[in-house]
């Protein structure tokens, strides 16, 4: 009797990957929010990872999500090429190429990046995979409890993009 051969697998979460072999994701809702992104962390398999690492690119006059904070998970933003506009409260600032921000968690200041120019912008993301986390969306006052992974504002249980 011989013993099969163990079933092949994701690659080695050990083993360096190159970027350029990670297939492009695509989002978009709506008119005003798209992006596209390979997420480095998921590449190497579906192990746990603690770390979240994804390489984004966003298309001119396209933000990439909601103004939001978030109670738990810390976030890192690292331009690689192009620019962009990282809206922090009501403050904006443009990023480019070489700029960094950080979003620590719990800073009640909504977040998010903006392409204000007519070149692609592409970008580095961060963050933690902590406990599960608790998003506060701080346009439209709507709270997203990851773990339930359900989206809820002071009067009913709401889908994540409702009114966005």
């Amino acid at each position: 009797m011989t013993t099969p051969p163990p079933p092949t697998s994701s690659p080695d979460p050990a083993q360096p990957i190159h970027t350029g072999d990670v297939a492009w994701t695509e989002f978009h809702h709506g008119d005003h929010f798209a992006i596209r992104y390979r997420h480095l962390s998921e590449a190497t398999g579906p192990q746990p990872y603690k770390i979240g690492v994804s390489i984004e690119e966003l298309a001119p006059g396209k933000q990439n999500n909601p103004a939001h904070y978030h109670l738990r998970e810390e976030e890192h933003v690292l331009v690689l090429d192009g620019a962009l506009t990282a809206r922090i409260g009501a403050a904006r600032h443009v990023m480019v190429a070489g700029d960094y921000v950080r979003f620590p968690a719990g800073a009640a200041d909504g977040h998010c990046l903006y392409n204000h120019t007519d070149g692609v912008c592409r970008y580095l993301v961060v963050d933690d995979r902590g406990p599960p986390d608790v998003e506060v969306n701080t346009d439209s006052g709507k709270v997203l409890v990851r773990a339930l992974r359900t989206m809820l504002d002071h009067t009913a249980t709401r889908d994540y993009w409702h009114g966005e």
